[in-house]
């Protein structure tokens, strides 16, 4: 069982520096917001003796928390480049240079009257996610044995959701979230980043990044027995050297030349569409929602922390559910689960927030629908959608894939996050609408287009793309190769 143990390890050391970060970045900020907002007027009234208009420490503060998204696109576009020329295990060592920069800035920004370090260390903070949300899932996925990837890749969202929880818990008034303690909470994030850098270097670099990237097959052998122990590697290693020999001479792809490249077309759309729904579904709106719902429901006002944690532990609960289950039931089920009832529930939702007023177990029911929401997003698209990169691209091709997917996640959730109020503003009770749309969209395409991945080799998954994406040529002029290489995987 030692080898499971080492398997394991690595998850958690690669999770807790990783995705990890991304959860807890994002809700270590909630609950200091007045008192940072406060930071700010004093700070300019010092510095000017005028205080700051409302508005300006409003766009000030919308600044702040967009900085973070700015931050996860930088991320996101450097993860691509990182990956290929550190290797995966080594970017993520290194991806916390950033989290330790940005930890230094805002622990100490109050000592130095300054809220353009707060603002600069959460782009940081945003860096530190963004490479951390692409590459992870690659370096699991790629160290996973076939039959556990899915469970394996999908363990990034469950650091994410046990993130969230966390940054929930620590940020209560009790622990750090205080008026006199909130330099603290911003600077916790140094905690998991120095977990990681001492943990992870024990543990073995991705096999299939050392055997196919670097050539390096003795490495490679090493590392898978490591992770396997005394299990029979031939198979497994029979396997990577087929995708070696498929992709030999290629080098690694940049974003634009998958664009431009009809061999992976379906696999392009597939990635951009699921990408873009998870952040353009509106989950995370609904945490917006939250406290208001509560407050409407008639939860005082100093136990509304309490119930938001429920809702970040909902996120854990079923991520961890997903995990157990997708390989089993599937990617494709999953997913079409997940946003069939997130539209189902959708409508439940704009129906009892515009009854609200008018019927009193009205805001029982939308508190109801906020949880329900939350665990259909979990059980889904939350953890499938980082998992599909890997399993539908060649090794060649999977860094740049997940530069477009990260790209498209962060550019969406600034999207997301500047629109949303003013959604608000002018639909009222009806907010929802463009997120329904979006869940019925993506739920059509998972039915109509995806093909399922579960318990298939990466070969196997290329060559079920291939036929999609040569619909109309005959296969014999494009491959010349499945005789050998379906020869080598008997």
């Amino acid at each position: 069982q030692l080898q499971s143990k080492i398997l394991i390890l690595t998850i958690c050391a690669a999770g807790i520096g990783g995705t990890f970060q991304y959860g807890y970045n994002i809700s270590i900020i909630n609950a200091p917001t007045s008192y940072i907002q406060m930071f700010m007027n004093e700070t300019w009234l010092e510095r000017t003796g005028v205080p700051l208009d409302s508005n300006v420490i409003l766009l000030l503060w919308s600044f702040t928390v967009s900085a973070y998204p700015l931050g996860g696109l930088t991320g996101a576009v450097v993860a691509g480049p990182m990956a290929i020329m550190l290797g995966r295990k080594m970017s993520l060592l290194l991806n916390n240079v950033f989290v330790i920069i940005a930890a230094v800035l805002s622990g100490f920004s109050r000592m130095a009257k300054s809220f353009e370090m707060i603002m600069l260390s959460r782009f940081f903070t945003g860096v530190n996610a963004g490479v951390s949300m692409n590459i992870q899932p690659m370096y699991l996925a790629e160290s996973a044995p076939k039959k556990l990837r899915g469970a394996v890749a999908l363990t990034s969202a469950s650091f994410t959701a046990l993130g969230l929880v966390l940054g929930q818990v620590v940020g209560l008034r009790e622990l750090l979230g205080g008026e006199e303690s909130w330099p603290f909470l911003l600077a916790s994030n140094v905690v998991p980043a120095l977990i990681q850098l001492t943990a992870l270097p024990w543990f073995p670099e991705s096999p299939r990044y050392l055997l196919i990237d670097r050539g390096d097959k003795e490495s490679c052998i090493s590392a898978l027995q490591k992770l396997r122990g005394n299990s029979d590697l031939s198979a497994e290693l029979e396997e990577m050297l087929a995708e070696q020999a498929a992709v030999k001479g290629q080098r690694a792809k940049n974003p634009w030349e998958l664009f431009q490249n009809p061999a992976v077309r379906w696999q392009l759309m597939s990635i951009v569409v699921l990408s873009s729904a998870m952040q353009l579904c509106g989950n995370d709106s609904m945490y917006f929602y939250a406290a208001y719902v509560f407050q409407e429901a008639g939860i005082p006002q100093d136990k509304i922390p309490y119930v938001v944690i429920g809702t970040g532990s909902c996120e854990l609960i079923t991520s961890v559910t997903c995990n157990m289950i997708i390989d089993y039931a599937g990617r494709r089920p999953l997913l079409l689960g997940g946003y069939i009832f997130m539209a189902g529930w959708a409508i439940v939702f704009m129906v009892a927030l515009s009854q609200q007023t008018q019927i009193s177990w009205m805001p029982y029911l939308s508190m109801a629908c906020i949880f329900a929401y939350i665990l259909s997003f979990g059980i889904g698209p939350a953890g499938v959608t980082g998992v599909l990169p890997t399993e539908v691209f060649d090794q060649m091709s999977r860094p740049a894939a997940y530069m477009i997917c990260g790209s498209l996640l962060w550019f969406n959730l600034f999207l997301v996050g500047t629109a949303f109020p003013f959604i608000v503003k002018s639909l009222a009770h009806f907010c929802y609408v463009p997120f329904l749309v979006v869940c019925i969209c993506t739920a059509l395409y998972v039915g109509l287009f995806l093909p399922e991945t579960k318990g298939k080799s990466f070969l196997e998954i290329s060559e079920e793309f291939k036929k999609r994406n040569f619909k109309s040529q005959t296969h014999a002029v494009f491959y010349k190769g499945p005789e050998e290489i379906k020869c080598t995987m008997l």
